[in-house]
């Protein structure tokens, strides 16, 4: 059969995804997203069998055209005598100890660097398939993980927060492809949606799909806030924090304090940490900023709202565990509190429509009219956080629960 089809040229050319052949089993592999990798394929007692072969290219654990001929001869000799290249390659006995879904992870997101968005987007990936949503799998062998592990990860935030539930599969398939072309697993991909997932998970409808969240009604966040009142310890304030600035949850977890203007009472939130990337300016109510001097009072590292490991923020959930401690957590999510921010701005309040939105951290008009606009209307937008504090806060009493040291 013939072989050495392929040219450099024509492989770095090559951006129509599917498969190009170098002849007799192997096969650069082009991705939709670009991506380009080798494999080799092979019929054993009538079943085919596809064995990657790692990355395009000539860095560090790339391969190139010649490595991979080098590869596929390997391939071929172990065939030859009936043996099994998924266990008597060099390269795959080297492989052969265990590697978990963390350490998997670890190194996909290294293959990543220099191509982030920015630090948040990075972040946001760490985050979900760290143990905030990913914790099964963790610990778990990579090569073992199956179709039930990798439901039992997802199902628990199908329903509600289907958005973020989405993204995760599709991470957790791209961490399962990338163990599989490093030697560290075989077989189908369990986290494959199409004619795989899609059968066993629910189709979210259009509302869920356009990421809506539960939340509680405007009405009834003076009574909340009483209760909310009631916790002790940071989760509580953080919560609380959130609730006076209308803030998104990562934007309060990763506020650190050189972003704080005491003096002033503002906020101002990095471009690299809004989901907009732009910096967002956010005025600092009476109630927020109690909040804070009693935080500082405690302060144990940069973070604001500092978690229980050194040096790091809150968890993602912690603040939804408030929620559960409240028995509220089945009727509003902590994203939701932006919903009921703004339904009261939009019924109850002549606010323009541009300074509510602006305090949500929303883009307003069309790229021109954008910018045109240069000023973030914060005086106007501290006129209406004054009135949100005080509507929430109007029939509890103003003082701020001590927080418990931790030592």
């Amino acid at each position: 059969m013939p072989r050495n089809k392929l040219t450099a040229t024509q492989i770095k050319a090559a951006t129509k995804p599917g498969r190009l052949g170098d002849g007799d089993g192997l096969y650069l592999v082009i991705r939709k997203d670009g991506r380009k990798s080798w494999s080799f394929l092979y019929i054993r007692n009538g079943v085919r069998r596809e064995m990657g072969l790692g990355a395009f290219g000539s860095g560090t654990g790339q391969v190139s055209l010649a490595d991979a001929r080098v590869k596929a001869e390997e391939i071929r000799t172990i065939l030859g005598r009936s043996g099994d290249p998924f266990a008597e390659t060099e390269e795959r006995k080297a492989k052969k100890q265990a590697h978990t879904f963390q350490q998997a992870v670890t190194a996909f997101l290294k293959s990543l660097e220099g191509k982030w968005k920015n630090e948040k987007h990075r972040a946001q990936w760490e985050m979900t398939l760290g143990e905030a949503y990913s914790k099964r799998l963790l610990k778990m062998n990579v090569a073992a993980i199956t179709t039930d592990d990798v439901v039992a990860v997802l199902e628990p935030h199908w329903k509600e927060k289907n958005e973020t539930a989405s993204r995760l599969r599709g991470r957790i398939e791209r961490v399962l492809d990338y163990a599989r072309v490093a030697g560290w697993r075989s077989g189908e991909n369990p986290a494959k949606w199409k004619g795989h997932l899609e059968h066993l998970l629910a189709k979210p409808d259009e509302k869920m799909k356009r990421g809506n969240h539960a939340a509680i009604d405007f009405a009834e966040m003076p009574a909340f806030m009483i209760e909310l009142g009631t916790l002790g310890g940071i989760s509580a304030r953080a919560l609380e924090f959130l609730i006076l600035t209308a803030a998104r949850t990562s934007e309060v977890l990763l506020a650190t304090w050189d972003e704080i203007d005491l003096t002033n009472a503002v906020w101002t939130v990095p471009a690299e940490r809004m989901k907009a990337g732009r910096e967002h300016r956010v005025p600092l109510t009476k109630q927020a900023m109690q909040i804070l001097t009693a935080m500082q009072s405690t302060r144990l590292n940069d973070f604001v709202f500092p978690g229980m490991k050194k040096d790091s923020p809150l968890s993602n959930m912690s603040m939804q565990k408030c929620l559960r401690a409240l028995e509220k957590d089945q009727v509003a999510t902590v994203h939701g509190f932006r919903s009921a921010f703004r339904d009261w701005a939009g019924d109850r309040t002549t606010f323009q429509r541009e300074v509510m939105e602006a305090a949500l951290a929303h883009s307003v008009g069309d790229k021109a009219e954008q910018a045109y606009r240069r000023s973030d209307a914060l005086e106007k937008r501290r006129k209406l956080m004054d009135a949100w504090a005080n509507y929430i806060s109007s029939t509890q009493n103003s003082k701020v629960i001590p927080l418990t040291v931790r030592k």
